[in-house]
């Protein structure tokens, strides 16, 4: 049976694999680009299903501490005056932040596993047997399995199944977020300001509130400018906010993609979370990546990888699909592209309860 496993990735989906890996006697080792965990990313939503995996990892008590408890919507006009307030339902699960999120699965993994920060695979060469890594810094290894865990970026996907623009489909949408490091004047309040195509959202986390710059462009390129460029004559605080995330080290700024190869496997290697099926901010992509591992390191426990491959494959896509056909309603919602979609958005928030 295969044991060594090497796990690309200690976000969500690679400290949830990690952890469920070495439950099941497999011996995981982690490698992680970052020289340590990333502290920036919107609150994610840890939904029903999401929320049995992590309960049985036991971290539920440590995202219950750090849960945001924003109650309402509230959308703005052009000018910063509420348009309406829109009750958010109550539900099961768990809003956190997303560094949160990835910091507790990396807390209940890392005692299991062996972690190599500030490194990245650059080769793979795989045969019957097993498959030979060479690394950025540390030395080449042999490992039974690769599981690719390293976001719609994914080294892996790239050195296995060919390049990402084979893979990933822009959804016309961009975003960077930032923290503010200061309180809300919303405490209670994600704030939307929209204009045709570009939306500026303030959540309140918990007392330190985050923004987030989501617009539409065909193909910006890379960088602080492009956000600053595409919200320029925007009033409001938007020229305080810009500032604030131009000057800030730790910002995150990336196309809202589509990740959707044909295969997830080949051999002994595999792809999982945004690696395999990203579906970016719009379609519950961080439940989903919890979900997926743990259905991935299941399959692995129960034979031969190449029959659990095929069956996490088959079960996992079938949940994802859904979610990705929705991204282009979600995105029409969230920053619609006219100035009567924005209308007919807001006034079909008006009739919501408030």
């Amino acid at each position: 049976m295969t044991r060594d496993v090497l796990v690309c990735g200690a976000g969500i989906a690679g400290s949830t694999l990690a952890f469920w890996l070495a439950r099941n006697g497999f011996r995981p080792t982690v490698v992680e680009r970052a020289a340590g965990r990333r502290s920036s990313g919107n609150p994610v939503d840890v939904r029903v299903g999401a929320m049995e995996v992590a309960d049985a990892m036991g971290v539920v008590p440590r995202l219950r501490e750090v849960a945001t408890h924003a109650r309402r919507l509230r959308v703005l006009n052009a000018r910063g005056r509420s348009v309406t307030t829109v009750r958010m339902a109550v539900r099961k699960e768990i809003e956190v932040p997303r560094a949160d999120l990835a910091s507790a699965l990396y807390e209940a993994a890392r005692d299991d596993a062996e972690i190599l920060f500030d490194d990245t695979i650059t080769a793979l060469q795989q045969d019957e047997g097993g498959v030979d890594v060479t690394f950025e810094h540390a030395a080449p290894r042999r490992f039974d399995l690769v599981i690719g865990a390293d976001g719609v970026h994914s080294a892996v996907r790239r050195l296995v199944f060919g390049a990402e623009e084979k893979f990933v489909r822009h959804a016309g949408l961009y975003v960077g977020t930032v923290s503010l490091g200061e309180p809300s004047d919303y405490p209670e309040d994600v704030v939307l300001l929209n204009t045709p195509g570009r939306l500026v959202a303030i959540h309140p986390v918990r007392g330190n509130s985050g923004v987030a710059f989501l617009f539409r462009a065909p193909n910006p390129g890379q960088g602080k400018e492009i956000v600053s460029a595409a919200y320029r004559g925007l009033g409001w605080r938007v020229p305080e906010l810009l500032a604030r995330f131009e000057a800030a080290d730790d910002v995150f700024f990336d196309a809202v993609a589509v990740v959707d190869p044909p295969k997830w496997h080949h051999g002994r290697v595999a792809l999982v979370g945004d690696a395999a099926s990203c579906v970016s901010l719009l379609g519950d992509g961080s439940s989903l990546a919890i979900v997926g591992a743990h259905t991935l390191a299941a399959a692995l426990a129960e034979g031969a990888h190449s029959e659990a491959f095929a069956h996490y494959e088959a079960t996992h896509r079938a949940r994802v699909k859904p979610k990705q056909r929705g991204v282009r309603a979600a995105a029409s919602m969230l920053v619609p592209r006219t100035q009567r979609g924005l209308a007919v958005r807001n006034l079909a928030a008006r009739l919501l309860p408030g």
